[in-house]
């Protein structure tokens, strides 16, 4: 190329970064919920039961209002950060970047689980529980740079991190290896390692934020196809969003203006719960399934009935709640949290009504 030749390249990524004549194509939308409810009616499997839905907005409101719950509920709890700062950003990504398959085919007793300050964790808490683990032991784990320099983070280093006080190891070890590996060498080409710059460009938009993990990092990727249509369920680049909203308590890396946009994460605990509580129902041969802890494929059309119609039956309870108390601070995520919540106090106490549906999948 001479001096005077136009990079036109170059011109097309400059006009691209400054949004000179780039289409103004309206704010951010993640197309979630138009996913949702597009399974939602196209559903033969998996079905709402509306009556139920307005007796548990109730049940829903009372409890939330009772427990005074808020994003402050979720830094209250003993294993979340509690720093306001940029290292509480890097906890939360690298918390939901590996946020998924933590259930378990063991007993109770002989389950993955992690042992830390005197309290035996399980579930996601597991997960919690070991990043903090790691820092105390001076294992820089919440670091991008760290996951991508082999000679520090080598395999031994991540099994050590990733050791379990049982004799189970945890779920999809490799898999949670890929992504880490993944992410750390993306977000050194595209935001000088840092996740802070990941967030600045999203502009304050929560729905853009959540498209650009999706569009960047292919293991934020939750999508499938339903009835020939692409269907987006962005479980954990949703999750990772609302956990910066809760835990900056919607100011500073986790104020976004469309935070509204964010809908529940679909996963195998909120079906469960929406299904103790009259709101979800399934046919007598995907019921039978799950009461047989029998596996369902990742992307098979029940899975997605499943997460699709938990999905819209949220949706449909933040309205309801609405309906009986206009003025309350209420929407998806906070439900998603308080419903999750409940399924593990149920869990513990023995009184579950259905087992979760099983599906091994880094999705969920």
């Amino acid at each position: 190329m001479s001096d005077d030749e136009v990079d036109l390249e170059l011109l097309d990524l400059l006009r691209k970064r400054f949004g000179i004549g780039v289409k103004d194509e309206g704010p951010p939308e993640t197309k979630v919920l138009d996913s949702a409810q597009f399974i939602y009616d196209n559903s033969i499997d998996v079905a709402l039961d509306m009556r139920s839905t307005k007796l548990a907005a109730e049940l829903v409101l009372q409890e939330m209002e009772k427990r005074e719950y808020s994003t402050k509920t979720w830094s209250e709890h003993e294993l979340h950060p509690k720093s306001k700062d940029e290292s509480t950003v890097n906890f939360i990504f690298t918390m939901d970047l590996l946020n998924f398959s933590f259930w378990s085919e063991k007993s109770e007793e002989g389950r993955f689980a992690v042992v830390y300050k005197g309290k035996r964790w399980t579930g996601y808490f597991s997960l919690v529980a070991l990043l903090q683990r790691a820092l105390d032991q001076d294992i820089p784990i919440t670091s991008p740079d760290f996951w991508i320099d082999e000679e520090r983070c080598t395999e031994d280093v991540l099994r050590t991190v990733f050791s379990s006080g049982t004799d189970e190891e945890i779920p999809m070890f490799e898999e949670r290896v890929r992504c880490l590996r993944e992410a750390g060498q993306i977000l050194e080409e595209e935001f000088d390692s840092s996740v802070v710059t990941l967030i600045e460009d999203s502009k304050g938009s929560a729905a853009g934020l959540v498209n650009l993990l999706a569009e960047k990092l292919p293991c934020f990727r939750d999508e499938g196809t339903f009835e020939r249509k692409k269907i987006r369920f962005l479980k954990r680049a949703q999750i990772f969003v609302a956990d910066l909203w809760a835990a900056f308590d919607g100011e500073g890396y986790g104020e976004f203006n469309d935070i509204d946009k964010i809908t529940m994460f679909a996963d195998y605990r909120i079906p469960q719960m929406l299904h103790s509580l009259g709101v979800l129902w399934y046919c007598p041969p995907l019921e039978n399934k799950i009461r047989r802890l029998e596996i369902i494929e990742s992307g098979h059309s029940w899975e997605m009935q499943m997460r699709g119609c938990s999905i819209w039956a949220v949706e449909l309870l933040r309205r309801e709640i609405l309906k009986l108390k206009p003025d309350t601070k209420v929407n998806a995520i906070l439900i998603d949290f308080f419903l999750y919540d409940l399924a593990k106090e149920k869990e513990k106490d023995g009184s579950e009504v259905i087992p979760h549906h099983r599906t091994r999948s880094i999705w969920y």
